[in-house]
């Protein structure tokens, strides 16, 4: 027997065993990375999305550290700061939480949340500690965006507050900020929430922010005016002060109600649109739908005279000036001053309305001509107020003015004017100059110096005839009264009720009686029978 044959038969037999696929010592590394796989997709799906906004200046922000927060909750962190191109701005990129998308627009707000007063109020004070944080005002209006500019001046988060927004427009801004309070009857109710330019660039839109349930007290025909400050006037009444609160004196403020006898009409809906009045009294002011246009010629000065000032017919206010310029007539050669005035018919009340409108057929310029040609209306110019020199326009009837008929220049009808009472008055003191200076006050100067000279002269001959008359002439003329008194007694004694010379006075009376009635009779003879003289008296049946 071979070795080869002893071998296999003492040999063990062989076992087949499978191979493992997978070492054991790789199985730590594949749950690892599963698990980190799975942690990647859920950090992909929970990432929220990346947004970048522009500030001024980073003051107060921190990257890794400044939070953005939406009513004090974290939404987002800032994660990196740069400055843009020209290192004019600062650009904050930062890293919003899932589910924000929606809120993320460009009707979406930021700033910083930082120590302020503002509108008699004081917000971002727990900033001193914990450090400024940007605030985000989220908008679902509006387009998808992640860029975004920050706002320097903090809005007013209204989101999610019950109330109304309504935009008020006005010319100017005045004293008014954010955060400026809205009263209603002297009770705040709201407050401004932000402004800026209407995109025609002519006026300010204000938008404000009326909390529920006061909301329902603006309606359609509310009026809304700017409280800020205070208002004084002076009227027959006495004196008289207006304001809301020291807030709105020293910040600023709005109030708004319903004009005196004004229906509220219907309550006003969201982002419904008013116009500011300047104060309380301009609301009370009437809306007239009738304007009509006239020009005013001026021959003279019309300093104080401006945009807006009235036009009154008896006190009463018809219209408003509403433009005025210089120009010069070539046809004349003088300068003149056309004012341009509207006049609000309306404001006009007639008596016998129907009968008016037969006469003038509903034509106000019908009725102008006629007070212009017939009646002798005319314009000047008037002081409004002493104090501050401003004009207005007087229309007053003029009963000698010379007949004139109404004409047009430029469109326009013009209203003949009349020099006002304070020009009339420069002309007549011109006049009184005119003839002081023709008098020669020289020449009276030197005969007012020699009549003085005479009059002294004569003073000192008076002074000394009165001497004289003391000296010489009182003496005797007092010894002349003792003897005219002396007379006076013996002439009493001698004309007395029983002296001889009554008597004879009395005898003499009584003969002189009976020779005036002989006259008498020879004259009432004569007149009855003038032939007598020459054929002697008739005799009368009784003699």
């Amino acid at each position: 027997m071979s070795d080869g044959s002893q071998l296999e038969r003492h040999a063990a037999p062989a076992v087949m065993q499978k191979k493992r696929r997978i070492p054991l010592i790789w199985i730590v590394p594949m749950v690892a990375l599963a698990l980190g796989g799975w942690l990647a997709i859920k950090a992909i799906n929970e990432k929220g999305p990346t947004i970048t906004i522009t500030f001024a200046t980073a003051d107060g922000l921190e990257a890794g550290k400044t939070k953005i927060k939406f009513k004090d909750v974290e939404i987002g962190e800032v994660e990196a700061i740069n400055l843009n191109d020209d290192a004019s701005k600062v650009v904050v990129t930062a890293k919003m939480i899932k589910g924000s998308e929606p809120y993320l627009t460009d009707q979406s707000k930021f700033w910083v949340v930082r120590p302020r007063i503002s509108g008699g109020s004081v917000s971002g004070l727990g900033t001193v500690l914990s450090g400024a944080y940007i605030g985000i005002d989220g908008s679902q209006a509006g387009s998808p965006a992640k860029n975004f500019v920050g706002l320097e001046v903090p809005p007013v988060v209204t989101v999610g507050q019950p109330g109304r927004h309504f935009i008020l427009k006005t010319e100017e801004l005045g004293s008014l900020d954010i955060r400026a309070p809205v009263y209603y009857r002297q009770i705040q109710v709201g407050q401004v929430v932000g402004y800026g330019f209407d995109p025609d660039g002519k006026t300010i839109n204000i938008k404000i922010f009326i909390e529920a349930p006061h909301h329902t007290q603006v309606t359609e025909n509310t009026r809304f005016w700017n409280a800020s400050g205070v208002n004084v006037s002076l009227n027959a009444q006495g004196l008289k002060v207006e304001t809301q609160s020291m807030i709105s004196i020293l910040s600023g403020g709005i109030a708004f109600d319903l004009p005196k006898e004004t229906p509220p009409g219907e309550e006003a809906k969201e982002n419904s649109t008013f116009n500011l009045y300047a104060d309380r009294a301009s609301i009370q002011e009437k809306k007239y739908s009738i304007h009509d246009y006239y020009l005013l010629l001026f021959d003279e000065s019309v300093r104080g005279l401006s945009v807006g000032a009235p036009v009154e017919l008896y006190g009463i206010k018809l219209g408003e000036v509403v433009d005025l310029k210089l120009e010069f007539d070539v046809n004349r050669m003088k300068f003149l001053v056309p004012v341009t005035v509207v006049i609000e018919p309306e404001r006009l009340g007639i008596a016998q309305v129907n009968k008016a409108k037969e006469v003038f057929a509903g034509d106000s310029e019908a009725l102008a001509r006629m007070l212009v040609e017939q009646q002798g209306l005319r314009a000047q110019l008037q002081s409004a107020n002493l104090l501050t020199g401003q004009m207005m326009i007087n229309l007053v009837f003029v009963p000698d003015a010379p007949k004139v008929t109404i004409s047009a220049r430029d469109g326009l009808k013009v209203i003949p004017t009349v020099h006002g009472s304070f020009e009339r008055m420069q002309e007549g003191l011109g006049r009184v100059v005119a003839n002081l200076e023709k008098v020669k006050f020289d020449q009276i100067g030197d005969e007012l110096s020699q009549t003085l000279k005479e009059a002294k002269t004569t003073l000192a001959e008076l002074s000394a005839l009165a001497r004289n008359v003391n000296a010489e002439t009182a003496p005797k003329l007092q010894a002349a009264l003792v003897e005219l008194q002396k007379t006076l007694v013996e002439v009493q004694q001698g004309v007395g009720k029983d002296s001889p010379l009554n008597y004879t006075a009395a005898k003499t009376l009584e003969e002189l009686s009976l020779t005036l009635r002989s006259l008498r009779e020879l004259a009432h003879t004569l007149d009855n029978q003038p032939q007598s003289i020459l054929f002697g008296k008739e005799k009368q049946a009784r003699e």
